[in-house]
């Protein structure tokens, strides 16, 4: 199923299950939803199974949404007890599209749990108390933390029976472009390793001495990796700098923020020291997993950083924001950058990476190894430490179920596709109604669509229109657009792009918000050179440099 499919299925209202292999979309398929929903005027409520998970799509803990906490199980005086939390039972009432994150990392009990309290919170006897659930991540990936018990994955409780998601498997790929490396890759997700493909891996094993100096490292175990980092910046010489984490909102969200976020609370840095980027630029600069030198300091003392490619960054402050119904709740502040010498699988987890050491030595979880592997582009990215048996093994019990996955998936897009476009539409509109929204697009009598205008008629803005106009004039970056406004880049690029639309832009509104010079003119010759207006061909002509915000608001300079 394509990225397009799967939204289309997403915007009719469907409980679904977003899947698919590690770099195939999920979560641009997930922002460009949630994205859609804002559009609509309703705020989803956007949720993972951990904390790191949490940070990198702006909300919270399913834990902590649902007020369970870390319990383990729950008797019916606790649920009681959660749901007459007014602070829940408000978040919970207020719901009305559930997204959950990392699936894979979440436990059936937790799944119920979770599911009790809304079902207590709403009244409603139906999963989740009649919640839309977006279900988003991949089985194959990092499994719920065990205590000691056996591994119950949250697909097999009642909940997700009753739930009954539509899956949207999405099978293309827009992380790796190396057919030997994803023949490996597609080798250990099948549980059919063979000894070519493990020859191809150890093919990839070097001596210390061999190993490039400015790639992270990846290891199983958050000794190895605090070791590393320290022993590494202390090799250097010159003063450490050291850049504090900066905080706004209730101890509790931001406590959780801090967990999540990639950047540590105190960041220890020396001229020289490897770094890697833990945020994506609004300006396409750099992404999370971007890897580079500290060059030096301007005149601030904020680093200035030298990317493998040669492009001078300098590194400023950035914010992890916590958003719940629309208003950022929390969040945190920091230079959005980590040492680069060591960092665990589990948080390397929805990185991409153009090169790293990998030590699946000590692997000791079903699927460590291959979230490892995965992070990496090409094969030849990959520098190989030490590999044990477990590390290309996957759990056995998703082999299976991934086929049943991929066979709903197929049966779901083609009734779909068997759909006529009119009734899919219809079926769109009455999901917005629904929930409260309002359609944001209407179609004109002569079949082409046209942006929603307030109801006073073409002539006036609606007042999200307005603002984000008022705000863009205002803003020295895009980044400052969409604190400005509380609303997402994403968001605030829709709006631009609705207001030209209706003839309510013009160039010099937000050309002060496009990247520099040189990276203008690549993305311009990108739209050329594919001769479409389309995103995804210039994003991957691009090799990823820029988001796909910054490539949307070139697309606008063009007209």
């Amino acid at each position: 199923m394509t990225q397009a499919e799967a939204l289309t299925i997403l915007k009719t209202g469907a409980n679904v299950f977003l899947t698919g292999e590690p770099g195939s979309g999920k979560t641009h398929t997930i922002n460009a939803f949630v994205a859609w929903l804002r559009d609509s005027g309703i705020e989803p409520s956007v949720t993972a199974a951990t904390g790191i998970a949490a940070t990198h799509v702006g909300g919270m803990t399913l834990h902590s949404w649902s007020g369970i906490g870390i319990s383990e199980s729950l008797s019916r005086a606790d649920v009681d007890r959660i749901a007459s939390k007014e602070h829940v039972a408000r978040r919970i009432q207020k719901a009305k599209v559930l997204i959950i994150e990392e699936i894979s990392m979440l436990s059936a009990a937790t799944f119920e749990m979770a599911d009790a309290v809304c079902r207590e919170v709403r009244r409603v006897e139906k999963p989740f108390g009649g919640l839309t659930v977006i279900l988003v991540g991949d089985f194959f990936q990092l499994p719920p933390v065990s205590r000691g018990g056996d591994i119950e994955f949250a697909y097999a409780s009642r909940v997700w029976k009753e739930l009954n998601p539509i899956v949207c498997y999405l099978t293309e790929q827009y992380r790796q472009d190396d057919a030997e490396f994803l023949s490996v890759l597609s080798a250990i997700r099948s549980g059919s390793v063979e000894e070519l493909h493990y020859e191809e891996l150890m093919a990839r094993k070097r001596d210390p001495a061999e190993l490039p100096p400015d790639a992270p490292k990846l290891f199983s175990h958050n000794a190895d990796v605090d070791r590393i980092n320290a022993a590494e910046l202390a090799k250097l010489p010159g003063l450490v700098k050291k850049f504090r984490m900066s905080s706004k909102g209730k101890d509790t969200l931001v406590e959780g923020l801090k967990r999540g976020c990639l950047s540590p609370e105190t960041l220890e840095l020396k001229e020289g020291a490897a770094v890697m980027f833990t945020k994506n630029s609004p300006q396409g600069k750099f992404v999370n997993g971007t890897l580079g030198t500290v060059a030096g300091w301007d005149a601030d003392g904020t680093p200035i950083v030298e990317t493998r490619e040669g492009l001078r960054v300098t590194a400023e402050p950035m914010e992890w924001q916590l958003e719940e119904q629309g208003k950022v709740r929390a969040s945190v502040s920091q230079v959005p950058l980590r040492l680069a010498y060591a960092m665990t699988v589990h948080k390397s987890q929805g990185m991409s990476m153009d090169a790293a050491i990998i030590d699946l030595s000590k692997a000791f979880e079903y699927g460590q190894g291959y979230v490892a592997l995965s992070r990496v582009r090409r094969i030849s990215g990959v520098f190989l430490m030490g590999l044990n048996a477990r590390a290309l093994e996957v759990h056995p019990e998703i082999l299976e179920k991934d086929r049943d996955f991929r066979a709903s998936s197929l049966a779901a897009r083609d009734a779909f596709a068997d759909m006529p476009e009119a009734e899919v539409i219809e079926m769109q509109k009455k999901f917005v109604k629904a929930l409260g929204g309002a359609w944001p697009r209407e179609v004109a009598e002569d079949g082409t669509s046209r942006a929603r205008v307030g109801r006073k008629g073409a002539g006036t803005l609606p007042g999200r229109l307005a603002e984000t106009l008022s705000a863009a004039r205002d803003a020295k970056t895009l980044s400052e657009l969409a604190k400005n406004r509380g609303l997402t880049v994403s968001t605030v690029v829709k709006h631009l792009e609705e207001l030209s639309e209706i003839g309510k832009l013009t160039r010099t509104d937000f050309a002060h918000l496009l990247p520099e010079l040189h990276a203008t003119d690549e993305i311009h010759e990108a739209f050329a050179t594919s001769g479409v207006e389309r995103l995804s061909p210039v994003f991957h002509a691009l090799r990823g440099r820029y988001s796909f915000e910054i490539i949307r608001l070139v697309r606008l300079a063009r007209h």
